[in-house]
């Protein structure tokens, strides 16, 4: 790094940071003064166009561990109120383990947003065309679900395409709980 020297309070051999305020050695905060604020700086990076998108890419979206505050908030959120998925007493009299995730609770895990593909493809992503999904294992109170989309088909038109992404959710054991499709527009490269 230019200008920069070993670090004088450590013997990690790292470089010393660089000094970015003109005035202040201590300072690691650029001087509004020397660059103006720019809100794109806080984005993932440049819009991936529909062109940049290739089959088969695949978008991880974080764990998340169905815990009961999350049962609930879906319950206020949807208006449900069936027993099954609220009451433990009433789905261990029916032979569950425990109280059953309502499907669309399940499949709200595989939202886009929860993962990056929406901040990949940023301002060239138009909207959410449809969804599909089809609920393969019954999901519990405790059960830890990992969502993930892949690009199955690009359909491009002409001055947008629609991307195709698999939706897969497996549970702590490994087993496919739930899968369908998100439908996205998304625009080409400007001309």
């Amino acid at each position: 790094m230019p200008g920069a020297s070993a670090c004088s309070t450590c013997s990690t051999g790292w470089p010393a940071r660089p000094r970015l305020h003109k005035d202040d050695e201590e300072s690691f905060v650029p001087d509004a003064k020397d660059k103006p604020f720019d809100p794109a700086e806080h984005r993932f990076g440049p819009a991936h166009w529909f062109e940049d998108l290739k089959v088969g890419q695949k978008f991880y979206i974080n764990s998340r561990t169905q815990t009961e505050a999350l049962f609930s908030a879906f319950q206020l959120a949807s208006g449900d109120n069936h027993p099954i998925h609220y009451d433990r007493e009433y789905c261990k009299a029916l032979g569950h383990r425990d109280m059953l995730a309502h499907g669309l609770q399940v499949a709200i895990q595989g939202a886009a947003g929860g993962g990056i593909f929406p901040h990949i493809v940023g301002e060239s992503l138009i909207g959410f065309l449809e969804q599909s999904s089809r609920f393969l294992k019954p999901v519990y109170v405790g059960d830890t679900l990992y969502p993930m989309l892949e690009i199955s088909e690009l359909k491009p038109g002409r001055t947008t395409g629609v991307a195709t992404l698999k939706l897969t959710i497996h549970n702590q054991k490994g087993e496919l709980v739930c899968d369908g499709e998100h439908k996205y527009l998304v625009k080409k490269r400007p001309q």
